[in-house]
């Protein structure tokens, strides 16, 4: 049971001042009768609640997938630039966050959830979570490079040692320009970037098209989104479960 003013706010109808307020002024119905009481309790999932006619269905969780485009930082406010959150004009909660971030100019998978616990887990370092990257590099890729991704490599700086886990770098074309699929298990700062500079080579193109189960949708162009599906989330649930009994 949640009060009714908190049931309004959680949906983004407004602070709870605000919505205090059109409560009072007889906007808010709750199966179709008006309520003029903030704290009337309300049964999620059954109770129906109404602002000036309009339907609001109380959503606990929401989970979407982002084709996050170059330009758009992984926030949920930020004064200069837009954000991933300003991209998902369908949310009910207004308590979004995206799970992890990809760097201003990288594209590609990024979650945007409340859900804090599963966020956690599937962030957390001991859990070891896939992710997967295609990324075009400038200069020749070679199979020495992919021995010294799968042994881990230094990315500290000023004299200071940092090494990475082991990762799984796949050489799809080696040239002048080469494309990889790199697969690592942490999310150090600048991460990918920072293991081809270890090897004298620059990456100019990073997009993320895996994060443990969950797979970017080949439909999805940079800038959409949509919600998982149950089996999604059920998938990284189990995933961050599977963890749990490994830990």
């Amino acid at each position: 049971m949640l009060r009714l003013d908190k049931y309004l706010a959680d949906m983004g109808l407004g602070t709870r001042q605000e919505v205090k307020r059109k409560i009072r002024k007889g906007m808010v119905s709750v199966n179709q009768e008006t309520v003029k009481s903030p704290d009337c309790k309300i049964q999620e999932g059954v109770d129906l609640v109404s602002v000036e006619g309009r339907s609001i269905s109380y959503a606990a969780y929401e989970y979407y997938m982002l084709n996050k485009p170059a330009g758009v930082v992984s926030a949920t406010e930020d004064l200069h630039d837009p954000t991933v959150i300003d991209l998902i004009h369908t949310k009910q909660r207004k308590d979004l966050f995206p799970v992890g971030r990809l760097d201003k100019d990288t594209e590609g998978l990024l979650l945007i959830t409340n859900d804090g616990e599963l966020a956690h887990r599937l962030l957390a370092p001991r859990r070891h979570v896939d992710k997967t990257y295609f990324a075009k590099i400038k200069g020749r890729v070679t199979e020495e490079d992919v021995t010294s991704f799968a042994k881990g490599l230094d990315i500290g700086s000023q004299g200071k040692e940092e090494r990475t886990m082991p990762a799984i770098l796949e050489v799809l074309f080696a040239g002048e320009e080469s494309d990889i699929r790199l697969t690592i298990q942490e999310g150090k700062y600048h991460q990918v970037k920072r293991m081809f500079k270890a090897l004298g080579k620059e990456v100019i193109y990073l997009k993320r098209e895996r994060m443990g189960t969950l797979i970017l949708d080949s439909m999805l162009k940079p800038g959409e989104y949509r919600r998982l599906t149950e089996e999604e989330v059920e998938g990284l649930k189990e995933l961050e479960y599977v963890r749990d009994k490994n830990a």
